[in-house]
């Protein structure tokens, strides 16, 4: 349980903290940066979702065996699946459109704030951030429960 999910801790602490902000300090243009941390984006939302499962799957198999029973709904397993949700969101709604706009839009850099696909792609990036900042919250809280629970 825990090894999935300080995956997907650390995974989304790599991202925000260190991946993102060096690609848009380091490479010429936002454009490129952006194009470098969407394919990085779409493989940290895979590992979360196979780390969340994998997580779910464990901590049920873990409380049968330890309980007698399963506890589906006790409170570290719905909070991963509020993390899953919100990672599906993410992967399968929020990031495909702001391809689409950055396709249709060309180099980023160049497109004036003012124009109506810019600012659509720049709300959906603030959603993307909020998205993502939620998840991290929702993790650490998550890995203090479950770290809580083996203690007990």
């Amino acid at each position: 349980m825990l090894l999935s999910l300080i995956v997907w801790l650390g995974g989304l602490i790599f991202f925000a903290f260190v991946l993102a902000p060096t690609v848009f300090s380091v490479l010429p243009t936002r454009h490129m940066a952006g194009n470098v941390v969407g394919k990085a984006l779409g493989t940290l939302h895979w590992m979360g979702i196979i780390s969340g499962l994998v997580y779910l799957i464990s901590s049920l198999l873990y409380s049968r065996l330890t309980m007698g029973t399963a506890h589906p709904f006790a409170a570290r397993n719905i909070l991963v699946v509020l993390m899953l949700a919100l990672t599906l969101v993410s992967q399968f709604a929020i990031i495909p459109r702001m391809d689409q706009l950055r396709a249709s839009i060309g180099m980023i850099d160049s497109v004036p704030p003012e124009n109506p696909a810019r600012m659509e792609f720049d709300g959906l990036h603030i959603w993307s951030t909020r998205v993502e900042g939620g998840v991290l919250l929702l993790a650490m809280v998550v890995t203090y429960l479950t770290a809580s629970a083996f203690r007990s």
